[in-house]
């Protein structure tokens, strides 16, 4: 399954799975961004995020987090 921006549940599902001793609150915006298109399943246009999007993922990662 191929991920997109669309599926925040699931990008912030894996980034837990991939760094689950990071904090969530800690990480800028730019490196999460980074590791969302570093992810091996994610294939999607790296430019067609924004700030909205990347606050979903980082609620969905937190929660798994926490």
């Amino acid at each position: 399954m191929s991920l997109t921006w669309r599926d925040t549940r699931e990008i912030g599902e894996a980034l837990y799975d991939q760094f689950p001793d990071t904090d969530p609150k800690t990480v800028r915006f730019t490196d999460m961004h980074q590791w969302i298109c570093d992810l091996e399943d994610f294939d999607d246009d790296q430019q067609g995020s924004n700030e909205k999007v990347l606050e979903a993922i980082l609620l969905v990662w937190l929660d798994e987090f926490e």
